[in-house]
């Protein structure tokens, strides 16, 4: 091919490009293929370099995968994330190569347990009283017009879909968790002696098979469940985060980003409390009897003959439960 291209490219002056190819049987096509310019793939994605580097000095953990996400997020820079895969070998990025870290003792012995760390996989979840199961996990809340993230984690329960705490952070690190459920705490509290029985149910998220979390609610008597298949075992929390951030959209988008870390927590409460039709039960099907217990008194009893108000506008699940259990003291 290459003899070809030499004696087209020297007879071509003299007897013209058609005749050339002609003679040795060479396609225009192949002819114009072999003599363009050649740009290196590093030349051709050189608009990249600036951008990806400065997401590695943001963010040196980052690989490609997330790379990618980051780079879309910048207008015109829209790739696939095989180009950023290649062009980070070309470069040497990221800047530190992340290790897996060695799993701690307590997720290898989920591990180990299987399907036995799911506590819920085999319960009869309709026999399930107020107050008994309460779900967590992670999601992300994107606020200043979809430019800054922030991170949710609220404890959802089981028989109402009542939130008892939540926290948020602009990091998910091991202390969000335990502010959420310092919150929860002080409203459980109000309704039982004890924390004895009860099942947190939460993926196998490092902050969730971590010391301080573990530590922390099982010392209080709580008993722990773990999601072997991610979301799939953990579909209620799943379901309440679509529905929270469809419901609240626009009041999420629509707010500022403040400067200072108390003054960013303050205002993303306000968030949450101004959608708080969202953190609230939905309204039963037959208005006065809804099928699920109130929670617990604080004697600890529940008192079978007494239903679920109605809910409607923003009154408080809280405050209507206080109200039930002073009654009943």
């Amino acid at each position: 091919m290459k003899a070809k291209v030499a004696l087209v490219r020297g007879g071509c002056e003299t007897h013209g490009l058609a005749a050339a190819l002609r003679a040795v049987g060479l396609a225009r096509s192949t002819w114009y293929y072999q003599t363009r310019t050649r740009v290196s793939y590093a030349e051709k994605y050189a608009h990249l370099e600036a951008p990806l580097k400065a997401v590695a000095e943001a963010h040196p953990e980052y690989g490609y995968r997330r790379a990618t996400t980051e780079l879309r997020e910048t207008p015109g820079h829209h790739v696939n994330r095989k180009v950023v895969e290649r062009v980070h070998r070309l470069w040497d990025l990221p800047l530190r190569r992340a290790r897996r870290p060695r799993p701690s003792a307590i997720r290898r012995a989920v591990g180990a347990a299987g399907a036995r760390a799911n506590l819920l996989s085999k319960r009869d979840k309709a026999e399930i009283g107020a107050l008994e199961v309460l779900y967590t996990d992670f999601t992300e809340l994107r606020f200043a017009g979809g430019v800054r993230k922030a991170r949710l984690i609220p404890l959802l329960d089981h028989a109402t879909r009542y939130v008892p705490g939540f926290a948020v952070g602009e990091r998910a690190n091991s202390g969000l968790p335990l502010d959420a459920w310092s919150a929860a705490q002080r409203t459980l509290t109000r309704y039982r002696d004890s924390f004895e029985g009860v099942v947190v149910h939460q993926d196998r998220d490092p902050v969730f098979t971590g010391y301080a979390w573990t530590g922390r609610l099982l010392g209080a008597g709580v008993r722990l469940s773990y999601a072997l298949r991610g979301p799939k075992d953990n579909p209620e929390m799943e379901s309440f985060f679509g529905r929270f951030k469809v419901e609240n959209r626009s009041l999420i988008l629509d707010a500022e980003s403040p400067r200072g870390t108390q003054d960013y927590r303050r205002e993303a409460n306000q968030i949450l409390q101004s959608g708080a039709p969202s953190l609230l039960p939905r309204r039963p099907a037959a208005p006065g009897n809804h099928p699920r217990l109130l929670p617990r008194g604080l004697n600890g009893t529940i008192n079978p003959e007494v239903r679920c108000p109605t809910f409607g506008g923003v009154t408080s699940f809280l405050t209507r439960c206080r109200n039930v259990v002073r009654r009943q003291l």
